[in-house]
C-alpha cells in the first residue's frame, strides 16, 4: 500500500515537471553553441589550433621607462686638472723669513700607512692567532684603511689612525685581552705614506717625500730631492709654504748656516727652490702640491659621499614615478588588456593581462583560483575569441584527460577573450530540481 502511494507522488512529481517545462519555467545551463545574429565556429584545441590561436598578433603593453632604469651608473668625479710647476722670474735677492719655532712631535701613524705585527711562535699562539702569525712568517702588513682601522684576522678592526707607535702598542694589547688573545707581540711601521712633503722648483729631483719615525728636517727633505741645483745662490732662494702661510729664505744663506738646514718640517709642508722672486708662481707651486696631498686623502670619501647622493635622489625620483604610476593603475586610469573569466570556475573575474610578457590559459585559470572539480566539466574548457568582422572563434579544450592540460599552458591569450567552463551535468540536474522543487511541493499540494 505504501509502495502504490510512493509511485503516485513520484508521478505526481513528474508531471509536475513535466508541466513546469511546458509553460517555460525550467533551470536554463549556459553553453557555447551556434546563434542567431552570430558567426561561432568551435575549433579543437590540439596542436595544430593551437599554433593557430597562438599566431594571433600581440604585442603585451609595456611598463614606463622609471621600471627598467637603474639608480647607478654614475662615476666619482676626478681632481681635476691641476697647474704646471711654475718657473723662475728673474734674479734678485730674496728676504729672510723664517718659520716660528716649533718642536717635531712623533711620528702619528696615518692611512696608507703599513703596520707589521709580530708574534710569539708557541703552540698556544699558533692556535690562538694563526692569522697573525701567517701574516708575520709571511711578511704581510697591515694597510691602515680610509676610517683609519686595520683589519686584522681573527681580531677585527682595530683603529690605529692618528696614534703613535706607543699609543697603538697599548691599543692593540687591549683590543687583544679584551677579546681573549695572546698579547704577546711586537708592532712596527713597514711603509709611512701618510705623512708627505712635496719638494719642488729648482732640484735635482722634484718629488714628494715621506716622512718617518726620524723627524725630517729641511736639509734632509732638500737632499732627497737632490738638493738645490742654482746657477746664483745669491738670487735663489727657498720658500717654504705651512699652514697657509709663505716663508722664504735666500739658498745662499741656507747652505752657509747649519741651523737653517736643521729647521724641522712636518707633514703638509710643500718646498720650492726658486731661481726668481715671481711669487705668484710659487704660491701656485705650492697650492698645487697641498690641494694633492690633501685631496689624494679626501677625493675618494668626498666622491663615494657625491655618487651616494645623486643615486639617492635618482632612487627617490624613479620611487615616486613608480608609486604614481601603480596607483593610476589601481584607479584604472592606465589604459589595460583584460581577459573575461566565466562559467563553472572558483572566481568569476576579469584579469588584466601583464606587462611586458603574455599569459596563457593556464595562467588565467588557476591564477584565479582554478576549476572546482565537482561541478566544473573538464572536458568542456572554451576559449571565446573575437575575429576582426565578428565571427567568433571557440578554441574547445577536452582536457576530461588531465595531461591535456598541458596544451592549457601553452594557449596565449589574447585583450578580450573569454574563458569559458561549463559545468557538469550533474550539477545542471541538480541545480534544476533546487530551484523547481519549491514550485512542485506547491502544485503538489494544491
Amino acid at each position: 500500500m505504501r509502495c502504490m502511494r510512493g509511485r503516485e507522488r513520484f508521478v505526481a512529481l513528474a508531471l509536475a515537471v513535466a508541466g513546469l517545462a511546458g509553460c517555460g519555467v525550467t533551470y536554463t545551463s549556459p553553453g557555447v553553441a551556434r546563434a542567431a545574429g552570430a558567426d561561432v565556429r568551435i575549433v579543437p584545441l590540439d596542436t595544430a589550433g593551437l599554433a593557430r590561436a597562438n599566431a594571433t598578433p600581440y604585442t603585451p603593453r609595456s611598463l614606463p621607462a622609471a621600471f627598467a632604469t637603474l639608480t647607478g651608473g654614475g662615476q666619482p668625479r676626478g681632481l681635476g686638472a691641476l697647474p704646471d710647476p711654475p718657473g723662475g722670474a728673474g734674479p734678485a735677492a730674496a728676504e729672510m723669513r723664517l718659520p716660528p719655532a716649533r718642536t717635531p712631535e712623533p711620528y702619528r701613524i696615518g692611512v696608507g700607512d703599513v703596520v707589521l705585527l709580530a708574534t710569539r711562535t708557541s703552540p698556544d699562539t699558533v692556535e690562538e692567532l694563526s692569522g697573525l702569525l701567517a701574516a708575520q712568517n709571511q711578511r704581510q702588513g697591515y694597510t691602515v684603511r680610509d676610517d683609519g682601522a686595520v683589519s686584522i684576522p681573527e681580531v677585527g678592526a682595530v683603529t690605529l689612525a692618528g696614534l703613535t707607535l706607543d699609543e697603538a702598542e697599548t691599543r692593540l694589547f687591549e683590543v687583544l685581552v679584551e677579546r681573549q688573545f695572546d698579547p704577546a707581540f711586537s708592532l712596527e711601521i713597514a711603509e709611512f705614506n701618510s705623512a708627505r712633503v712635496a719638494v719642488g722648483g729648482a732640484v735635482g729631483d722634484a718629488r714628494v717625500v715621506t716622512l718617518g719615525l726620524t723627524p725630517a728636517t729641511l736639509g734632509s727633505a732638500l737632499a732627497e730631492a737632490g738638493g738645490p741645483v742654482v746657477g746664483d745662490p745669491g738670487t735663489a732662494s727657498i720658500r717654504l709654504y705651512r699652514d697657509g702661510t709663505l716663508y722664504q729664505m735666500p739658498v745662499d744663506s741656507y747652505l752657509a748656516q747649519p741651523r737653517l738646514q736643521s729647521l724641522p718640517v712636518f707633514a703638509g709642508d710643500a718646498i720650492y727652490v726658486d731661481t726668481g722672486t715671481d711669487l705668484d708662481r710659487a704660491l701656485a707651486y705650492y697650492r698645487q702640491q697641498i690641494d694633492v696631498i690633501a685631496l689624494r686623502q679626501s677625493a675618494r670619501a668626498a666622491a663615494l659621499d657625491a655618487l651616494s647622493t645623486e643615486i639617492a635622489i635618482r632612487r627617490a625620483g624613479l620611487d615616486e614615478q613608480r608609486s604614481l604610476f601603480a596607483e593610476r593603475d589601481r584607479l584604472g586610469a592606465i589604459p589595460r588588456d583584460y581577459v573575461y573569466l566565466s562559467g563553472e570556475v572558483t572566481a568569476q573575474s576579469r584579469v588584466p593581462l601583464p606587462y611586458e610578457q603574455r599569459a596563457t590559459l593556464a595562467d588565467v585559470l588557476f591564477d584565479q583560483g582554478g576549476i572546482p572539480i565537482a561541478t566544473g566539466d573538464m572536458g568542456q574548457i572554451y576559449v571565446l575569441r573575437a575575429g576582426p568582422g565578428g565571427e567568433i572563434t571557440a578554441w574547445h579544450l577536452d582536457a576530461g584527460n588531465v595531461a591535456l592540460l598541458t596544451l592549457a599552458t601553452r594557449m596565449e591569450m589574447r585583450p578580450n577573450d573569454i574563458v569559458f567552463v561549463a559545468e557538469q551535468r550533474i550539477t545542471a540536474w541538480n541545480r534544476a530540481l533546487q530551484q523547481v522543487f519549491p514550485t512542485i511541493l506547491n502544485r503538489a499540494t494544491q
